[in-house]
């Protein structure tokens, strides 16, 4: 990655390893998540992938046994084996459970309060 895309990076990418799911109406793929942000996640690309590009899909990220990570998303870009997704809408429990993750990860409250801010803001 180039210095000019890491600087506009606003999101601190988080590698883990959850149960993933990817719902396009009455599609379903089981998916290897690569890493996730509050902006959206990177998966590893299904060999069954067959979604239509144009419509958005429902990506469930089982964080712990009582922690789900609902979100709404479309398909950012797709290279290789890797599919990236951003985030469109996220409901306020999994808005809780994300940002509890990225807290324990991040390490710094200061950081994790600047990516919240910057959630509003347009791209």
């Amino acid at each position: 990655m180039g210095a000019n895309q890491s600087d506009r990076r606003r999101f601190q990418r988080i590698a883990f390893d959850a149960d993933t799911e990817l719902v396009q109406g009455e599609r379903r793929w089981t998916v290897a998540l690569h890493d996730l942000s509050l902006k959206g996640l990177l998966v590893h690309r299904p060999a069954d992938w067959d979604a239509e590009p144009d419509r958005p899909l429902e990506a469930r990220v089982r964080l712990a046994d009582d922690a789900l990570v609902r979100m709404e998303v479309t398909i950012a870009h797709a290279h290789e084996d890797l599919i990236g997704l951003a985030c469109q809408h996220l409901d306020l429990d999994s808005i809780s459970h994300l940002r509890r993750l990225v807290e324990l990860n991040l390490g710094d409250e200061a950081l994790l309060e600047r990516e919240l801010a910057a959630l509003g803001q347009p791209d």
